[in-house]
């Protein structure tokens, strides 16, 4: 693919997960394992496992997330959860009816280091904690009824070999799968689309078979639409010598495109027959969608204009830890999507790929990230981030098995992904730079001592290589790293650009880096993005990694060649944070328990077209905000240097002293806001006058009561927001996102706790603990209160709130019935009925 300033994309896509056929059987291999935690040699858990103690546990299976928060063998870049060496043991048996299949093991993730035995046989390694794998289990098999013991172990000693949580264990699912000898492989199916119209898509599958001996197959395929009705269908017969790709065309009339707002979906229905059976089959989903980069205009998506209202997201799940239930990221989902988000980079790293599937469903466009760091790591730290870098014999990670093991686990996550219409971007790496110092040392010999982030650089390509060449003598390695992996991305898919997280543009387009990538992102670097358009008039240009803030969205939005930008971060995530009870960064638009925060507020305002207004409160002795009578308001930030990923400090309170000279931030996206206390107007403002920084400002003299906004379009009022002073705790409000669930040991129950004064208003000042009971069969998954400072165990059944608010997240097991949630605070109780059916 050649580096251009237009790149068309029409691609049809399946989805990983997969439904199992009569002549396939996929079993779910979640349930029914043990876990012990020590240091075992290997050869000594080999002899005589049952030694040990051993406790039952269900995966996906997080064992740093069931830990209590310590300063003890662990840090600040990891959140402050221990790591260690864990053992998974499953015992199983076969049928003789087995004997003559194929039968393999799939793991979605293993976190990290992990290491696979069956009946004493090793299996095999795999480093990444990020890669899906599976094993070929047949030759090791017992049939019969005789049992099988399967052995894991999951070696995460190197407590802080990342830079931020990771989690720890088998945090991902996995299956049994049993196959005909002859067969579709895993991640054997690709579709792409070559043309598509408004009358008509073409849709071509390419369909891996591999077989035990020569044999001679017919391969029949069937598109049904959303509502299951057959469009298309294609069949070929092949002769498949052990192994070979059959491929099948269909065409579909009228087309249902994929779309953020209409994420349609097809589903491709293959049968395998051999001698007039069908010995294997599969039920894949799969959408059509066109995708294009112009280097003047930024993105379009089925001949749409649109800019990327994206965030970056880590993999786990606060309180769940990285063990996340489909159903935890469906709430996630929904809440971004509720602020007008429409895409995800997937920071920095393979998600889950059931992750995938909901983005999918869900209409998200997605960046699949493959490495946050390659060859070189870099720094983790132990006390606090910024400082205290972390000792390496607890630090090093996945670069030092980067060179043995990226080609693989980068093809893999692409043949696993490849096939969802959510991906539209491969990324190679995030931030690289930084582990070549090289690169900063050029750019400070054309730039000199000037901030990264505020500095627009001269790109004035020749000295800035002539100045790169002077300190590596003319060998880049990162260069040459990166033109291989964009060669391994290239022999796997052409059909999607490839990108990175690019934090040094100006020396990255000097030394042929950024060129290596088809569409460049640009990490907190919109001060560069007029300077290399300018400089390089077909570069593809989006922010892949931007603060939340009304700048980084202004840069974007009035720049049409800029595709749209990915905030840091959509839910705040455990790691990079520090010191102690620091456990991680609230920068987001959602806390750790998922309530909306005031910067989440703002995006919404800027991101969605329905009227919206929100209010906030500061003191003014503690407000970034000054107010003079003759100047109005003015603005002085913080000096240290995270201030740039944080927001200002702002309360959902109106709870102060009397007469205190309290900062009110109105955000809006109408027109003109009147802001009310105790139903006495203080004024119309518009937000036109609030260029700035989109926020209107008031200084109000405190005086208990209601303070109310309203915002009006064309003079109506259209939405308003208040905050009233609150009296002591009366009540608790139980709410929950569902009444009713499967009894099928995967549905989730998020069960909202909210403090209330009298008068129903919530109290967010005045902490309290809040217990629960559950009087029926539910599994308890997690706690928290959405604070950054919250080391309460997760594990638990009672916490104290943050906000008024405290989120407890339940799971079905495979009991049906009534469950009784009671939250009690002192004397103070609240009850609620959920069906479990």
């Amino acid at each position: 693919m050649k580096y251009s300033s237009l790149i068309v994309l029409n691609i049809a896509f399946t989805l990983f997960g997969c439904a199992g056929s009569a002549t396939r059987d996929v079993v779910d291999f979640n349930f029914d394992w043990h876990f012990y935690l020590g240091n075992v040699p290997d050869s000594e858990m080999m002899r005589d496992p049952e030694q040990y103690e051993w406790k039952e546990i269900r995966l996906p299976h997080d064992w740093s997330a069931e830990s209590s928060f310590t300063k003890v063998n662990t840090g600040a870049s990891t959140g402050f959860l221990p790591g260690g060496i864990g053992w998974y043991k499953k015992e199983f048996s076969l049928e003789g009816s087995d004997k003559g299949k194929v039968i393999s093991i799939e793991f979605d993730g293993i976190y990290n280091n992990s290491r696979v035995w069956l009946n004493g046989t090793f299996l095999g390694e795999r480093p990444y904690g990020y890669s899906s794998f599976d094993y070929d289990l047949t030759p090791h098999l017992n049939y019969g009824g005789k049992s099988n013991t399967l052995l894991v172990k999951v070696d995460r000693s190197n407590y802080l070999d990342s830079r931020w949580y990771t989690g720890s264990g088998i945090y991902r699912g996995v299956r049994l799968i049993k196959r005909s000898k002859t067969h579709i492989p895993k991640w054997g199916v690709f579709v792409t689309t070559p043309e598509i119209t408004e009358e008509k898509a073409s849709v071509k599958a390419a369909i891996e078979i591999i077989s035990n001996r020569p044999a001679t197959i017919e391969l029949k395929g069937t598109i049904l639409s959303g509502a299951g009705v057959a469009v298309a269908s294609s069949s070929q017969e092949a002769f498949i010598d052990r192994s070979g790709i059959v491929h099948l065309d269909f065409s579909i009339n009228d087309p249902e495109l994929w779309g953020i707002d209409s994420p349609n979906l097809y589903t491709l229905e293959l049968e395998l027959v051999k001698d007039g059976d069908v010995i294997d089959g599969l039920s894949q989903s799969f959408g059509i969608r066109n995708v294009r980069f112009d280097a003047d205009r930024g993105f379009f998506l089925n001949g749409e204009n649109l800019k990327f209202k994206g965030v970056n997201l880590h993999h786990a799940a606060g309180a769940v830890g990285a063990a996340v239930p489909i159903d935890v990221w469906r709430r996630r989902f929904e809440k971004l999507k509720s602020i007008g988000c429409n895409a995800i980079r997937t920071a920095h790293n393979p998600v889950d790929p059931k992750f995938l599937d909901l983005c999918d469903e869900m209409g998200f466009l997605v960046i699949n990230e493959f490495f946050d760091e390659w060859d070189i790591p870099k720094g983790k730290n132990l006390h606090k981030l910024g400082d205290n870098l972390a000792p390496k014999e607890v630090s090093r990670g996945y670069s030092e098995r980067f060179d043995e093991w990226a080609e693989r686990d980068l093809k893999d996550c692409m043949r696993r992904d490849r096939n969802h219409p959510s991906v539209i971007l491969w990324s190679i790496g995030n931030e690289i730079e930084w582990t070549h110092p090289y690169y900063s040392e050029a750019y400070k010999a054309v730039n000199g001592e000037q901030e990264y982030y505020l500095f627009r650089p001269d790109f004035d390509s020749l000295k800035m290589k002539r100045a790169l060449d002077e300190v590596t003598g003319g060998q880049d390695s990162l260069l040459s790293t990166a033109k291989k992996l964009v060669k391994w991305v290239r022999e796997m898919d052409t059909t999607r650009p490839v990108t990175c997280g690019n934090v040094l543009p100006s020396v990255g387009l000097a030394s042929g880096y950024a060129q290596t990538v088809d569409v460049l992102g640009f990490n907190y670097r919109a001060v560069e993005y007029d300077g290399a358009h300018k400089a390089y008039p077909d570069l593809l240009i989006y922010g892949s990694e931007n603060w939340g803030a009304y700048s980084e969205w202004k840069a974007c939005a009035d720049r049409d060649f800029v595709a749209g930008i990915f905030c840091w971060t959509g839910f705040a995530y455990a790691g990079e944070a520090g010191p102690w009870p620091h456990k991680g960064l609230n920068i987001s638009f959602f806390d750790f328990a998922g309530f909306k925060t005031p910067r989440g507020h703002f995006f919404e305002t800027l991101w969605k077209d329905e009227p919206h207004v929100y209010i906030g409160t500061t003191p003014a002795s503690e407000s970034e905000f000054n107010y003079d009578p003759d100047t109005g308001f003015t603005v002085e930030y913080k000096k240290e240097w995270i201030r740039r990923w944080a927001w200002y400090d702002i309360y959902d309170k109106w709870q102060y002293e009397a007469g205190e000279d309290i900062i009110v931030q109105a955000y809006t996206n109408c027109e003109e806001n009147e802001l009310f206390l105790n139903g006495e107007s203080l004024g119309k403002k518009k937000l036109s006058d609030f260029t700035e920084d989109n926020i209107i400002k008031w200084l109000v003299p405190y005086a208990p009561g209601t303070l109310r906004v309203v915002g009006y379009r064309a003079g109506q009022p259209v939405s308003e927001y208040e905050l009233k002073t609150t009296s002591e705790i009366a009540r608790i409000d139980l709410s929950v996102d569902k009444t009713s669930l499967q009894a099928n040991q995967y549905d989730v129950l998020h069960v909202e706790a909210r403090l209330r004064d009298k008068n129903g208003n919530l109290v967010t000042h005045d902490p309290a603990l809040i217990r629960f009971e559950v009087d029926g069969d539910l599994r308890l998954l997690g706690i928290d209160n959405g604070s950054a400072y919250n080391v309460q165990d997760y594990k638990a059944y009672q916490c104290e709130s943050h906000n008024g608010k405290v989120l407890l997240v339940l799971q079905s097991k495979n009991n049906t019935g009534q469950v009784k949630i009671m939250a009690r605070v002192k004397d103070i109780v609240s009850e609620m009925v959920v069906d479990v059916i």
